[in-house]
């Protein structure tokens, strides 16, 4: 049983919107009461900082290590969708986040993956049928049904969507959306399905959408999607409906801040305190009936202390009445695992990376930087002995996709423009959300390299260079890994300068790799089993016309 406390600070009581100092008394966990007195130190007493969207699998991180870094910057949940492992290994990769996140001294709220496999459009390593989410659900293990990408299935009313978005309602689940360009009629239609959330909105125009049809905006600012900017006037019109989320985070950047930095960024920007404390802490917890503190009595004492309410410098963090973090430094002790996987990729020759040219110009990937989007470019490329060729003049180099979870399976090949490379290639087993093998290069011996680098450790991001190589294992799923989270964030940070140094102008060149197989976001991108159009959701190929039958090997690419 945890010793009473008490805690002196300036309290910002966010619903009633004031501060005034008080101090709080702490008794088995929670808040015993809240008393106000005359004077008290100039630190502030808040109410933890909430994610309201995040995939814990993208900081590389199982939730144990996630849970030590976010806690210094002042987090005590997220709202967490486990649905990248949930593509790998199935009810077995949930099981784990949930059963390592119990122990974790941190706050996970975790939730069923409504759309696993995405696509029928690529291999996946595992289905989440109805039966297993009513099962989630019947069990407790989780709150709510995550992200819904099919929205083409919702606005069909796709028998199986809608008995999924059913079952969320019996158990009385919030829905979360995900409906990237999604406007007007559509939009309407798709929130009256039950749709309560979207993070894909990108300017202020589908945000208001989303506002006027009664769901919840969560401002995204991730590794990759950054619409914090674009956004964060919602604010001032809708502070009710308004939640802070990071989406997907790599560990480098989750040294460096998580929530709070939002909150700072919003103060600075004009807006009124209170409302940004409500999207940062409040509004999550009251959309989702989070079991979180907000410095209630009675509630669980899950608070943090700051130094100042511009910068929002985290003195102090407590989850459930215990001391979590302190001046920068986590008290949450480092957990091992066992890891869980589904790895079936043998070792590839520079042979299987090469691609006939059929004249003409070809469809390119245009990647961009901060976005998961892409655009289509048509360009002219280089051959050699009737073979295309990466030409690092217009920055047109090869990409491949290679099916983890079979033997022998024959890369994909596609041509892509804006990763900026003039030499050398990286990989990795990331890949949303299916997680089979991406890798960008220079040259075909350098792309095989890269990959057999990940192949040989059964998942991993990988760098190589002329003689220099790289590679930093994900032992779990070939997502996440089980070692201390500062020396992984510390190696990724080695690769991330690694890449850039070979020549890439991208803010993240791994995240926004592991988005280019990712077929739910237009417009242009590479599956296991071809090049795909998500305009049209077809197949469609690198020289000719679409197609909307299984590719051959390399030949839709």
């Amino acid at each position: 049983m945890e010793a009473a406390f008490s805690v002196r600070g300036q309290f910002v009581d966010i619903e009633k919107r004031k501060i005034f100092p008080a101090k709080i008394e702490v008794k088995q966990g929670n808040i015993q009461s809240v008393e106000p007195i005359p004077t008290a130190p100039m630190r502030y007493l808040l109410p933890g900082f909430v994610d309201a969207h995040v995939h814990i699998e993208s900081s590389l991180l199982i939730p144990s290590s996630f849970a030590r870094l976010a806690v210094v910057h002042g987090t005590v949940a997220t709202v967490s969708d486990p649905h990248e492992i949930a593509n790998v290994c199935g009810l077995t990769g949930i099981d784990f986040m949930i059963a390592d996140g119990n122990a974790s001294g941190f706050k996970f709220f975790f939730g069923a993956p409504s759309c696993v496999p995405a696509t029928s459009f690529e291999t996946a390593g595992a289905r989440i049928t109805e039966d297993e989410i009513a099962q989630l659900f019947a069990d407790g293990s989780v709150h709510y049904l995550a992200e819904m990408m099919n929205w083409p299935g919702v606005l069909a009313n796709d028998p199986e969507v809608i008995r999924k978005i059913e079952l969320a309602k019996k158990y009385a689940m919030p829905v979360d959306g995900h409906a990237p360009g999604l406007r007007g009629t559509d939009a309407a239609r798709y929130a009256a399905a039950g749709i309560t959330t979207d993070h894909e909105c990108v300017n202020m125009e589908e945000g208001r959408d989303r506002i006027r049809n009664g769901m919840k905006v969560a401002i995204r600012e991730g590794s990759a999607a950054r619409n914090f900017d674009a956004l964060i006037d919602l604010l001032d019109e809708a502070p009710d409906q308004i939640l802070f989320c990071s989406d997907d985070k790599h560990p480098d950047s989750l040294l460096d801040g998580h929530i709070n930095q939002l909150a700072a960024r919003a103060i600075s920007r004009g807006k009124n305190l209170f409302d940004v404390l409500r999207a940062a802490c409040l509004n999550p917890v009251t959309h989702y009936g989070l079991p979180v503190g907000l410095l209630r009595t009675g509630d669980p004492a899950d608070f943090i202390l700051v130094e100042d309410l511009r910068e929002f410098r985290v003195l102090e963090t407590y989850i459930d009445g215990k001391l979590v973090a302190k001046a920068g430094q986590s008290m949450l002790a480092h957990r091992g695992c066992i890891p869980v996987n589904n790895f079936a990729a043998e070792r590839l020759t520079e042979d299987a990376f090469a691609l006939t040219h059929e004249g003409g110009p070809g469809r390119v990937i245009q990647a961009l930087d901060r976005q998961l989007i892409t655009r289509e470019r048509l360009l002219s490329l280089p051959s050699k002995e009737g073979k295309v060729i990466s030409s690092t003049e217009v920055d047109c180099l090869k990409l491949a996709v290679i099916n983890r979870y079979e033997r022998n399976a024959p890369p994909q090949v596609a041509l892509i423009n804006g990763f900026g490379f003039l030499r050398g290639a990286i990989a990795s087993s990331v890949a949303h959300d299916s997680h089979n093998i991406l890798v960008v290069g220079v040259t075909d011996e350098d792309m095989a390299r890269a990959v057999n680098l990940v192949i040989a450790n059964h998942g991993g991001l990988s760098a190589v260079e002329g003689k220099q190589e790289r590679v930093l294992p994900l032992q779990v799923a070939g997502l996440m890994s089980s070692d201390d989270a500062f020396d992984v964030a510390q190696r990724y940070t080695e690769l991330d300068k690694m890449a850039k140094g070979m020549g890439s102008p991208l803010q993240s060149p791994f995240m926004t790799l592991s988005f280019m197989a990712l077929l739910v976001i237009p417009s242009l991108k590479l599956s296991d089993k071809g090049l795909f159009n998500g305009d049209t959701f077809q197949f469609t190929r690198v020289f000719g016309t679409n197609l909307t039958d299984k590719p051959k090997k390399n030949e839709v690419s």
